[in-house]
């Protein structure tokens, strides 16, 4: 299956946005691909402004994510790999998705499933109570 970042991306962007609050992006900004002002970018990462009234063109792809924007006064368009985006959040309350940085939608080599730990041996689940 493909990626569900980019739905979650458009669709958590939606709920941010219907809520009256100020969706942000944060955005690995040393992934291959990734186009901003590099001026304000801090520890590899930046924070962007994608509200409708900060932007103008946003276009929430599959694959990448565009749109105009000024930085300090200066008109810039910005492109994004979607798998460059750590997460997307409100402003006001920080409510949203933060995603896996190393997450790339790619089944396992050989196919099988996901390695799990066997359970214990003696047929009977156990469970122990942690304070």
């Amino acid at each position: 299956m493909t990626s569900n970042r980019p739905y979650l991306i458009r669709a958590i962007w939606q709920w941010i946005s219907d809520n009256g609050m100020t969706p942000h992006l944060l955005v690995d900004a040393d992934a291959p691909g990734v186009e901003i002002p590099r001026q304000f970018v801090e520890d590899g990462r930046i924070v962007l402004n994608v509200s409708a009234s900060a932007v103008r063109d946003l276009e929430l792809g599959n694959d990448y994510i565009s749109f105009g924007a000024r930085f300090s006064g200066t008109p810039m368009n910005v492109l994004l790999p979607v798998k460059a985006v750590l997460g997307i959040y409100s402003k006001e309350n920080g409510q949203g998705m933060l995603f896996p940085e190393d997450e790339d939608g790619v089944p396992p080599e050989d196919g099988g499933p996901d390695e799990t730990p066997a359970p214990p041996s003696g047929g009977r689940p156990s469970l122990k109570v942690v304070k």
